[in-house]
């Protein structure tokens, strides 16, 4: 094969992994998304801590901004008062459309990377988390699943479910008497 033939063909399988969309194998499990995360907070999402290199352009990608949350309460696991995430504010809502407890993610995160990465500003969002290699916290580790989700503020069933199993691991971890 000749070398421009290569680059041809490398090219093609560039590009065309690239307009593949997202997927996993197996169905997505909250119960294991609660299970497995290091960190379950509530936290309101408050301002850029990294403001987007290039205003008005947002990516289905990792995002070059960061998003500086509030932590309302941490349902689980040990955290900072702030946790910084890659991400964009948004003047607009996502609130999950499937039927609580969530299997799915967020409208956002049905696209590219598979993560939702915009958060209403002020909004509440309970984040699951997981420390990477470097140390950092992340909402990008379960593909598709709903590690982000915006909460309803009043009531929310999604809240309610994720606190009644951390409730009942809790009972079947502690010991009898």
């Amino acid at each position: 094969m000749t070398l421009p033939k290569i680059w041809v063909l490398l090219g093609s399988v560039v590009l065309t992994s690239r307009a593949l969309p997202c997927s996993i194998v197996g169905p997505i499990s909250n119960v294991r998304l609660v299970h497995d995360a290091d960190a379950i907070v509530l936290a309101r999402a408050v301002e850029y801590s990294v403001p987007p290199a290039h205003t008005g352009m947002m990516t289905t990608g990792v995002p070059d901004s960061k998003v500086r949350f509030k932590v309302l309460e941490s349902l689980r696991g040990e955290v900072a008062s702030d946790v910084i995430l890659p991400g964009y504010l948004s003047d607009t809502d996502d609130f999950n459309d499937q039927p609580a407890p969530y299997a799915f993610v967020r409208r956002g995160g049905r696209a590219g990377s598979c993560f939702a990465n915009s958060y209403r500003a002020g909004g509440q969002f309970l984040l699951f988390l997981k420390k990477t290699r470097t140390g950092e916290q992340t909402v990008n580790w379960y593909a598709l699943a709903p590690v982000n989700e915006q909460i309803h503020p009043i009531s929310d069933a999604w809240l309610t479910w994720v606190r009644d199993q951390i409730d009942k691991a809790k009972a079947i971890s502690e010991p009898k008497p």
